[in-house]
Parts: C-alpha cells; structure tokens; sequence
C-alpha cells in the first residue's frame, strides 16, 4: 500500500510540473468565469492540501486557507509540501486506513485541480502539451519539481 500510495504522490508532481511549469505570472489572476476559482486561488488550495495531509500523515487534523501569492512562490511551496508529505509516508508508512483516507481526500483531490490547472492553462492560451503518461519517467520519491522530461508529447 505505501509503494502505490507513494508512486501515486510522485505521479501528483510529475503531472503538477507539467502543468505548473512555464505559466507566465499573470496566469495567477485567470479565471474562466466570474465566481470561479483563478488559477492562482487553485494553486494555493493545492498547497494547503498537501500542509493538511503532512499534518495527517502525523496524526493532526489542522487546516489553513492561505491567500493566494505569485506563481512562483506558490509552485516552489506546493513542491516543497509534496516533497515532506511523500518523505514523511517513506520514513513512517500510514496503516492501510490512514492511507486510504489521504488517497481519498487531499491526493484525489489535488489530482483533480491539477487537472483544472491544465485545462485553465488551455483557456488561457497557453496550454499544456499532452502526453502518453503510460510511459512518462514518474519515480517513486521524486515527488520535488525536478521532474525528467516527457517521453511522448503530442498536441
């Protein structure tokens, strides 16, 4: 179960760099429409995601709604979140109920937004090359920004 449950958080950022990676800044303030979520307040919901489950993964229940900063720095703290939650699951492996709790609630749900992003990136004319991720390079504890380049992209 950690095996899957961390090959499943270093998909997350392989998946998050590709869609992270090259926004141009003002990307922060998009929205499709008015009342949705910008991509900049989807991005740091994905970074407060990944400070909950840390704190779960520790046995806290502690949650934080931050505001918003530049794409940059909400990308750099996104990673570093997924960097200590996935090294926190290698140093201290969650029994099979935990694990199944942070897969349904913060790892799901981020792959869901980092889905959102992808799809904004296009709406903003500036979309995300697709890929065959069936043979992308994810590596299991490399869950940093780093990220190996794609193997087959296509548009």
């Amino acid at each position: 179960m950690e095996e899957l449950l961390r090959h499943t958080v270093a998909t997350l950022a392989y998946r998050a760099g590709k869609a992270l990676r090259g926004a141009r800044p003002e990307f922060s303030a998009f929205r499709p429409a008015e009342g949705a979520r910008s991509a900049g307040e989807i991005l740091a919901h994905l970074c407060d995601l990944f400070q909950w489950a840390s704190g779960l993964a520790e046995g806290r229940h502690e949650w934080n709604i931050s505001t918003p900063g530049t794409w940059a720095d909400d990308s750099a703290r996104f990673f570093s979140y997924l960097e200590k939650f996935d090294r926190g699951l290698g140093a201290s492996p969650p029994d099979a109920e935990l694990a199944n709790k942070l897969f349904q609630g913060p790892i799901a749900d981020a792959l869901t937004h980092v889905g959102q992003i992808s799809m904004l990136r296009r709406l903003a004319g500036a979309p995300v090359r697709g890929e065959n991720y069936f043979v992308a390079k994810v590596e299991t504890g490399r869950a940093g920004a780093d990220q190996p380049a794609p193997v087959v992209e296509f548009d």
